[in-house]
């Protein structure tokens, strides 16, 4: 019972002490002062369009061989598509294996599920032309291309 009362005095003390201290006015004190940042944005800084994102790529597993896709195609894992989160069906994708540069332009044409970060699911003959076939997963950038733009 008196570890108990211990601990209790011991949170009311912490907490006592977090209220009185003048650590939580130190953000309001720095928005009052007005001070901006004049720090110029590094020339070599490019837009995410042009440049993409970088994340993890995977590719379907066998299972998947000849089933539907979300845009009512079937996958043949020996044409280059893919699927992604939230890019729209039809969308073309250069997407660039970050650990040996090769690249591939896949065409979007499932869903997978949302995940935390960046995410492509290729298919069997992307990661092959990506070189990660047999090792599972990857990192790579994936950049989405305009309509009639190709590989550069």
């Amino acid at each position: 019972m008196a570890l108990l009362n211990l601990r209790g005095r011991l949170i009311v003390c912490c907490m006592a002490g977090q209220l009185l201290s003048p650590i939580h006015t130190l953000v309001l004190q720095a928005e009052e002062s007005g001070t901006v940042s004049t720090t110029p944005a590094p020339a070599t800084a490019k837009t995410a369009e042009t440049k993409g994102v970088e994340g993890f790529a995977t590719y379907y597993a066998a299972y998947y061989n000849n089933r539907r896709t979300n845009s009512g195609q079937r996958y043949d894992p020996l044409k280059l598509t893919a699927a992604h989160p939230t890019l729209p069906h039809g969308t073309r994708v250069k997407v660039i294996n970050l650990t040996n540069d090769k690249e591939v332009i896949v065409t979007i044409n499932d869903r997978c599920r949302a995940r935390s970060g960046p995410f492509i699911d290729l298919s069997r003959a992307a990661a092959k032309k990506l070189g990660f076939f047999g090792k599972g997963k990857t990192r790579v950038r994936i950049i989405a291309l305009k309509e009639g733009e190709e590989e550069s």
